[in-house]
């Protein structure tokens, strides 16, 4: 397909607004000024975007439920890429950040925002750079500020960077972090498009869902419906890395399968060996196995079999991999990340990464795969935020494929996976 949102990946120069401009950028905001708002949003509806955040929520749905007589109103980039094994947003601001510029700025139109904040996950300084020097180069001409390109609307982004905190993701504490208060979640209701940035009315959007729209914007929603499947259409970043050939980040139609997607543009396992299993959305997203590799990859289709889009970070497993260390680490990290307001995520998440720990160094006892399974069910659906449920679901996936490696691990102390104790596998 023609490539959309990585058309200036291997451009030399694709980041600066001169070349963005001569290869026809900016030519949607001129024509979304010339449309109504409520146009523009009726535009995104139809053209079925679905957030590329993870959640997959209606874009054009979302806009829609911002009151019109409240003001002022904000538009929040969600930038903080935190998910281990995903970097779609990362290759869009560092090589294309007009892209996301535009895609703010028509979507500050639709709604009526008076700024924008993007907030960029603190690891990310070169992103930060690029998109400063963006945001120069855009107000020097006109594309930001007071009255953008001659017309009554004016907007002015900024650049928030966080400080490496991955709950900082998740959406209300994000707005928590740019008021200046500790990254939390907030309680929902009442939910940020009623009551986000400082009070106000707030859309917070992903980066690759924002830079779908300038596209939308010049080529029409038909055109953008037409690619990818009937409920989740357009085009899809999938971030692949682990045991393949070409481990990287492809632009393909949402709903390409996952075995096209590891062997026809991945190359394959590395060295000609087996696949062992695939986590197709991020580390949250329950692993999958070979026989499971022919599922579209788009948000309904991964549902129906247990698992989920997330992030599109697709981390491809040899046969070498041993699956209790690969839970221990992903729980590891949600351990750490976790921000303990709440009891279930913050005791829970660190038992269960205390248990996989002590199976993975030998020291496992009878009844423990038993008690990883207890902990799981008193974590899930108990929690302030979606953090400790991804936990879950990343340990029951490896439970539900491999639960005889993990009784291995216990009963013989050491890893079914070499033969041996603590096989490197991708993790390393």
């Amino acid at each position: 397909m023609e490539k959309i949102l990585l058309k200036n990946l291997n451009n030399p120069g694709g980041h600066t607004l001169d070349n963005y401009i001569a290869g026809g950028g900016y030519r949607a905001v001129k024509e979304a000024l010339k449309l109504g708002h409520d146009h523009i949003i009726q535009m995104v509806k139809d053209s079925g975007l679905r957030g590329r955040g993870g959640a997959g929520f209606p874009t054009g749905l979302k806009w829609s439920f911002i009151p019109k007589e409240v003001y002022p109103k904000y538009l929040c980039c969600n930038a903080d890429e935190g998910e281990p094994g995903t970097f779609k947003d990362r290759g869009i601001i560092e090589y294309d950040p007009h892209l996301l510029l535009e895609g703010m700025i028509i979507a500050s139109y639709a709604i009526g925002a008076i700024s924008a904040y993007i907030y960029i996950r603190g690891e990310f300084a070169f992103g930060a750079k690029r998109l400063w020097e963006a945001i120069k180069e855009a107000y020097e001409k006109g594309l930001l500020g007071k009255n953008i390109l001659g017309s009554d609307f004016s907007i002015d982004i900024y650049v928030h960077r966080g400080f490496g905190a991955y709950i900082c993701g998740e959406e209300t504490a994000l707005l928590e972090s740019i008021e200046g208060f500790r990254g939390q979640p907030r309680k929902k209701p009442p939910f940020p498009a009623v009551w986000g940035l400082y009070g106000k009315p707030t859309v917070i959007n992903n980066v690759e869902t924002l830079s779908c729209i300038p596209s939308i914007i010049l080529n029409g929603p038909k055109w953008f419906s037409s690619m990818g499947s009937e409920k989740s259409p357009g085009p899809k970043l999938y971030c692949v890395s682990g045991h393949v050939n070409r481990p990287g980040l492809y632009e393909l139609p949402m709903g390409t399968p996952l075995r096209e997607i590891v062997y026809n543009h991945a190359g394959g396992i590395k060295g000609g060996r087996n696949l062992k299993a695939v986590i197709p959305g991020g580390v949250t997203a329950p692993m999958l196995i070979e026989k499971e590799l022919d599922v579209p990859m788009d948000f309904d289709s991964l549902a129906k079999i247990g698992s989920m889009l997330g992030s599109g970070g697709v981390v491809v497993m040899d046969d070498t991999t041993c699956m209790v260390k690969a839970a221990y680490i992903i729980n590891r990290f949600f351990s750490h990340e976790s921000c303990g307001k709440c009891t279930p995520c913050r005791e829970g998440t660190h038992w269960m990464t205390e248990v996989l720990k002590r199976i993975e160094y030998g020291e496992g006892k009878p009844g423990d795969v038993e008690l990883l399974e207890g902990v799981c069910a008193n974590i899930f659906g108990r929690t302030f935020c979606p953090l400790g449920d991804g936990a879950v679901m990343a340990l029951r996936g490896a439970l539900k494929n491999f639960r005889d490696e993990f009784a291995y691990h216990v009963e013989n102390k050491r890893c079914a996976a070499r033969g041996g104790f603590g096989a490197i596998g991708v993790w390393e």
